[in-house]
């Protein structure tokens, strides 16, 4: 499979059929699935139904979640990524790990380089990233690449407010990130 990003320590690249178990381990982790919304997936034929979702979403736009792997033992370490959010009319910058690699700057160099993919290779006007107002980790993340607040609102009509951060190219430079 052909690397989209690559970065000092990783690798970045779609993800495919043959992840099914990485992505199932993944995502039937109680702590990797807290701060999401999402419960846990309780099946390979759940995850392999969300992987075909994500290929068809390539497909259609020509970016995604991607796989997300350490260079050193080329070891999965979760997905990071864009998703077009047809609700919002916007790209959501999204990224989760296995709890092994958290803490490690592995979410904030995925998605520094994702940032940069999404404004010079994919021309994107503008990104986005959601999250829970507990997920202290991931907000500071957003932060950390150079993204600004602008709203607490709901991500489902009538759920609990998320904080909302964007970025556009001109603000990245502006905060000599990209």
């Amino acid at each position: 499979m052909k690397t989209l990003i690559e970065t000092e320590r990783l690798l970045l690249r779609e993800i495919t059929l043959d992840d099914k178990e990485d992505l199932f381990t993944l995502h039937s982790h109680p702590e990797v699935q807290k701060y999401t919304g999402e419960p846990v997936v309780e099946s390979l034929d759940e995850m392999e139904k969300a992987i075909l979702g994500r290929i068809a979403h390539y497909k259609k736009y020509g970016f995604g979640r991607w796989a997300t792997i350490l260079k050193d033992g080329m070891q999965f370490v979760g997905w990071a990524g864009l998703l077009y959010l047809p609700e919002f009319d916007e790209i959501d910058l999204g990224y989760r790990f296995l709890p092994t690699y958290w803490g490690a700057g592995i979410a904030t160099e995925a998605s520094h380089a994702i940032l940069t993919y999404g404004f010079t290779t994919l021309k994107l006007k503008k990104i986005i990233a959601i999250a829970m107002k507990e997920n202290k980790a991931s907000i500071r993340v957003m932060e950390k690449v150079g993204m600004e607040f602008f709203q607490f609102a709901p991500y489902e009509p009538g759920g609990e407010d998320v904080v909302w951060y964007r970025c556009d190219k001109k603000l990245l430079s502006k905060n000599n990130v990209i």
